[in-house]
């Protein structure tokens, strides 16, 4: 239903796992059966994990309504799956906003980033670079990073692009994503660079936020050392 391109739908197939186990274990005494040691180890990663999960969700949450600011040098707009009829709706989305501010902010200059998966017929940062000229921006104004295979390259190989276009200046770079996955795009690109970063939400139909804020949940986890201790 969510058609985002990835196999996250394990995560609720993973999810469905974890409770029907717990059910099993909860009828006719069996979980009591168990050692009292295993009992607290597995009560206290449970635990843990809920904590862990309620604080990446709020460090999610807080960067979902980010509007970042007038006259950035620069906005990144991080790929997502490409159709044959075009941008997926999570990347159109992410577009559309892209639009919107390079509308307003005409000195303004883009990267669209992202490969060519094998379920893609064109890279994600020549397909998005393509759908905003025909939305009418300007041939000069949009650039595509055509290598970066996730979030963390995406960032990296467009702020390489921008310190080859505009090196040693100190610029106001935003980061346009949909409003789920703005605190990670922010904080990844505060990691790889010293200019002031802001974020770019763009729009998300609620039916698609629960899989995706889970699904950024693991991203976030797997992507905390570069967020926090690079």
């Amino acid at each position: 239903m969510v058609g985002s391109g990835t196999f996250s739908f394990v995560i609720w197939l993973a999810g469905a796992v974890f409770f029907s186990v717990s059910f099993f274990l909860a009828g006719k005494g069996r979980w009591y059966k168990i050692p009292r040691l295993i009992r607290g180890v597995i009560l206290s990663v449970i635990v843990i994990g809920i904590v862990v999960f309620i604080a990446c969700e709020g460090m999610i949450v807080s960067h979902m309504n980010d509007k970042g600011e007038d006259g950035l040098d620069y906005i990144i707009v991080l790929g997502a799956q490409m159709r044959e009829s075009g941008p997926s709706i999570i990347f159109k989305y992410r577009l559309d906003a892209a639009c919107e501010y390079l509308e307003k902010n005409p000195e303004t200059k883009c990267i669209v980033s992202g490969a060519k998966a094998p379920n893609e017929s064109i890279s994600e940062g020549e397909g998005g670079r393509d759908y905003l000229i025909s939305l009418g921006i300007p041939k000069d104004r949009v650039l595509a990073e055509t290598e970066a295979v996730d979030t963390v390259e995406n960032i990296r190989f467009s702020m390489d692009m921008i310190n080859r276009d505009r090196p040693g200046e100190n610029l106001k770079i935003g980061i346009v994503t949909n409003n789920f996955h703005v605190f990670r795009g922010v904080r990844l690109a505060m990691a790889e660079s010293e200019n002031e970063i802001y974020g770019i939400a763009a729009y998300t139909r609620p039916w698609y936020l629960p899989n995706n804020m889970v699904r950024e949940f693991f991203g976030v986890i797997r992507d905390f050392k570069i967020m926090f201790l690079h």
